[in-house]
């Protein structure tokens, strides 16, 4: 039966019921040289697409907290012209675009990027402000506390972006942690977890208004546009699945129901999670006879993914990473960091040959129509997949 044929049914959606996301789907996936991939229990093909915030990292990263701001639904100009200010301190003091993107979204997670009185503290209702608060002593962008400087320091926006990078760089591997453990460090927040949700926003917002900045990576003492992967983590948070090329697309009009990329690699390789997540699922795919036999490369018209894997990453999206050579390195419930190995590349499941089969999806839509095209989603990250236009 194609997967056109077959009845649609209503997509699962996260936050409905947890055992929805950890249902067993049963998938068909590869055929042909590259292979193709199919969601056998949904049908559609119009999963809207996500269009980047920034296509270009001009290396030069120039910051102007005086010019116009871009626009943003979430956030108004004065907002947007704080964060261009703890931007430009970090880059003041040396400290990478990765810190930038922390900052941002702790400021965001803290303030609302505000730079916030507190009703509790005369003085500051004293300065000029963008609001008030009522959280202790806390007060301006970060929500910094006595111990952090007098009032007047902590609502200065220079010296409380100053303090809060001071602080950063003191963490150790503070650029390979999670940025909600990172920030956490700094903070020592009563919700510890509560900064990860602003992530992708704060990256694209670094990226509009320090051009494009959280598309970089460290490499090799440098930062580098587009060209994280084998490992290395953009600014952004996301990496390269495999340093392979892609060769069958999304969803092409001989296989318009490809919901991801096919990237070819040696059997073995390994395999990264693009971004730090929750692993939803990890397990064999049944075939199309309803086998578990993921332990043996399989064969075009078989059915199956094989052994795979899908992590729920933050603002809803999930990357699915298929036809793995052996059982994941991960399990279900399990946090995993960006560039963190989960699996090696194989050819189980329906496949001609050893690649990794790989997918993203929004909205925490696991099925067809959460799917959209990888490759730009990529790219706009600093992580693009190679042979990928």
């Amino acid at each position: 039966m194609s997967d056109e044929s077959r009845p649609r049914r209503r997509p699962v959606r996260l936050g409905a019921l947890t055992a929805a996301l950890t249902a067993a789907l049963a998938l068909l996936c590869c055929t042909g040289g590259a292979g193709a991939f199919f969601l056998t229990e949904l049908g559609g093909d119009g999963a809207e697409q996500l269009a980047p915030a920034s296509m270009t990292c001009t290396g030069d990263f120039d910051v102007d907290v005086t010019g116009k701001m871009p626009r943003f639904a979430q956030y108004g100009e004065r907002q947007l012209r704080n964060a261009a200010v703890i931007i430009k301190v970090g880059q003041e003091m040396e400290v990478p675009p990765r810190g930038w993107v922390v900052a941002v979204a702790t400021a965001m997670q803290e303030s609302r990027l505000l730079n916030l009185a507190n009703r509790t503290v005369d003085e500051s209702r004293e300065i000029p402000n963008e609001g008030v608060g009522a959280d202790h002593d806390s007060v301006g962008l970060f929500q910094q506390r006595a111990s952090w400087g007098t009032v007047a320091q902590r609502m200065d926006r220079e010296y409380a972006s100053r303090k809060f990078y001071e602080k950063l760089v003191d963490v150790p591997a503070w650029e390979k942690l999670p940025l909600t453990a990172a920030a956490q460090r700094v903070q020592i927040s009563a919700f510890p977890d509560a900064y990860a949700k602003h992530e992708e926003l704060a990256a694209r917002i670094v990226d509009a208004l320090a051009g494009g900045a959280a598309r970089t990576a460290l490499i090799a003492g440098q930062q580098v546009c587009d060209a994280a992967a084998a490992g290395e983590v953009a600014a952004s948070g996301w990496t390269a699945p495999i340093p392979g090329g892609v060769g069958s697309g999304f969803r092409t009009a001989s296989r318009p129901g490809h919901n991801g990329v096919d990237i070819a690699a040696p059997k073995g390789t390994l395999i990264r999670v693009a971004a730090t997540g929750r692993v939803l699922v990890a397990r064999c795919d049944p075939d199309r006879r309803g086998r578990l036999s993921c332990d043996v490369d399989g064969w075009p018209g078989k059915g199956g993914c094989g052994w795979f894997v899908d992590v729920l990453h933050a603002q809803g999206v999930i990357t699915r990473y298929c036809h793995l050579v052996s059982r994941p390195r991960v399990a279900v419930g399990h946090t995993v960091q960006a560039g963190e190995v989960i699996g090696e590349v194989g050819s189980s499941g329906q496949s001609s040959g050893p690649h990794l089969h790989f997918e993203v999806h929004v909205d925490g839509d696991r099925s067809s129509r959460g799917a959209i095209d990888p490759v730009p989603f990529m790219r706009s990250r600093g992580a693009p997949l190679k042979g990928a236009g």
